[in-house]
């Protein structure tokens, strides 16, 4: 990934800040004047409220704070008057504060404009969340080469009045790409969360999609796809509300209980100090609080004793029942293995390549897991294994699960509209087999692309020991980067666009995190336009052309 320098590392008041010298080129450029650096100054100071997702409001009391650092750490009274002179002469009221914001955003968003207009192509993760005033917002992420490297950007945020059905998304982000200037016809992958509007088959927002762009490959989060083949039912979701309601015993009958229950484990130096809830919404929950409530067991086991509630009897028995536990401990071990998995399909930077490799490394490892159970060894259950006496513990419900977990698996990685060959051969370009009809499925993939030439340059690329070890080296990413476009611009090309897919809407989701962080209880009356501003400033990776702006006369405004 691409990522711009940092704001914050440099000093709001060196010259050197605003030095003359255009970076951008080898040309020199004018001075800037006292009142063009002061408002440079006031750019930066808001660039970096922004990235820290802070209140307009703070910037008057950045420059209060500054003041009083002048005023303890400089001595000389004459250069103390004249560094805080230029401080107040530095524009932060709030009003200020968002007028700056809107022009940076702006900037921002042209350059990526300007990438986006020279890339080949682009791939599109979306999803849609409410904010704290239950207005829909439509996140809109693109990822593409940038012809240096591979970038993930927020797109746009845009707001969703009334209904979110497929075809007002559609309209949306259609309206959306027309007035940035933008060509639907260029995306190669659309990426939603698998809700009915994304996905229906007539006003589904991807077959809409398609009906514009034929070419286009829809998919379903694979990360949502991870979590929908865990579902439990049965005996063992049985055993999953009845550990989910003793814990909601515990921690929200009262205040006061839930104050004991912490005091106990206190009182018996227990390795946690509480038990966790379990949120359907948060995908990692229900593992952790599983792990927790096999790992304080018992010392739940003496809070129930103790308690004089006629619903601790009820629960005490349970825990006390060995089938109980072993069936608790087993889901814990499940859980752990499940949430590693999702924690490596999330993050930035991934493609749809990575996320399908570790889906069918989990393949084999359910393979693993079936056996370990069946031979009793149970070397990847260690919490199962500490609870049980005997292997005879060990149920049919346990296995059936993992049974399922690779029936549900297979059957959704098999049920990928995905090029498999070519992912091989992004992957390792020197071990693909020639012959075949690896350059048919390139063709499809990209028809612009010549299928005869392909070939040969799959055959030139195989022929070179160095590349291969660039390969071994740096990595798929930076292997394809640094391919020659001239040399071997067909097997690039194709190479670029299978790198440019998402897998997932891990970006989508982690921007409304941040979102509700800007659009918090204490800032809920700002507008969409202005979340959409503050939000691009905070996930960007690019960095605003500050002295051009200034030069260009965009930033004088009164203040």
């Amino acid at each position: 990934m691409c990522g711009g320098i940092m704001l914050r590392n440099t000093t709001l008041f060196a010259p050197i800040l605003f030095a003359s010298y255009n970076r951008s080129s080898t040309t020199m450029v004018r001075s800037l004047t006292a009142q063009e650096r002061a408002t440079a100054a006031s750019l930066h100071v808001s660039w970096i409220l922004a990235k820290k997702k802070r209140p307009f409001t703070d910037s008057e009391t950045v420059k209060d704070c500054m003041l009083a650092v002048v005023d303890e750490v400089i001595n000389d009274d004459k250069i103390k008057m004249s560094v805080a002179s230029a401080i107040k002469n530095v524009p932060l009221s709030d009003t200020s504060n968002i007028r700056r914001v809107e022009i940076l955003a702006a900037d921002v968003y042209e350059t990526l404009l300007g990438d986006l207009m020279k890339a080949d192509t682009m791939s599109i993760a979306v999803d849609e969340s409410t904010d704290k005033t239950d207005t829909a917002q439509l996140c809109i992420y693109v990822r593409f080469f940038d012809g240096k490297c591979f970038r993930e950007e927020l797109l746009g945020l845009l707001p969703l009045e009334g209904h979110t059905t497929g075809d007002i998304v559609f309209g949306k982000i259609s309206a959306f790409f027309k007035d940035s200037g933008l060509d639907m016809k260029r995306v190669c992958m659309l990426v939603t969360d698998g809700a009915p509007s994304m996905t229906g088959k007539v006003n589904g927002l991807a077959a809409r999609w398609s009906a514009v762009a034929p070419q286009l490959i829809s998919l379903h989060c694979i990360v949502h796809q991870a979590v929908l083949c865990a579902k439990l039912s049965g005996a063992l979701k049985t055993t999953m509300d009845s550990v989910m309601a003793m814990i909601n015993f515990i921690r929200s009958t009262s205040s006061l209980q839930h104050r004991l229950f912490r005091m106990l484990l206190s009182e018996m130096s227990a390795e946690h100090h509480d038990l966790l809830l379990h949120n359907d919404v948060r995908w990692l929950s229900k593992g952790k609080a599983l792990e927790r409530f096999c790992g304080l067991r018992e010392e739940i086991i003496t809070f129930l004793r103790g308690s004089k509630q006629k619903k601790a009897e009820t629960h005490l028995s349970r825990i006390l029942d060995d089938n109980f536990m072993a069936d608790a401990c087993f889901l814990s071990d499940i859980f752990k293995h499940l949430n590693d998995l999702n924690l490596g399909l999330q993050g930035r930077d991934k493609t749809v390549i990575d996320l399908v490799e570790q889906m069918r490394a989990f393949q084999v490892k359910l393979d693993l897991f079936t056996n370990d159970l069946s031979t009793g060894r149970m070397l990847h259950f260690p919490t199962l294994r500490k609870c049980i006496s005997s292997p005879a513990q060990i149920t049919d419900v346990m296995t059936d699960f993992i049974a399922m977990l690779k029936n549900n698996f297979a059957g959704r990685l098999d049920g990928l509209d995905l090029p498999t060959e070519l992912a091989v051969f992004v992957r390792d370009p020197f071990t693909v087999a020639i012959e075949g009809d690896l350059s048919a499925r390139a063709k499809k993939l990209v028809p612009s692309i010549d299928e005869g030439k392909f070939t040969l340059e799959l055959v030139d690329m195989q022929s070179s020991v160095t590349m291969a070890q660039e390969l071994s080296t740096n990595g798929p990413a930076m292997f394809w980067t640094d391919v020659n476009a001239h040399q071997f611009p067909n097997i690039k090309k194709v190479a670029i666009v299978m790198l440019s897919m998402f897998g997932s809407t891990y970006t989508c989701e982690s921007s409304f995190s941040h979102m509700n962080s800007i659009k918090s209880n204490s800032r809920c009356s700002l507008t969409d336009h202005t979340l959409h501003q503050c939000l691009r400033i905070a996930l960007t990776t690019y960095e605003p052309k500050v002295t051009a702006l200034i030069q260009n006369k965009k930033c004088h405004f009164s203040h």
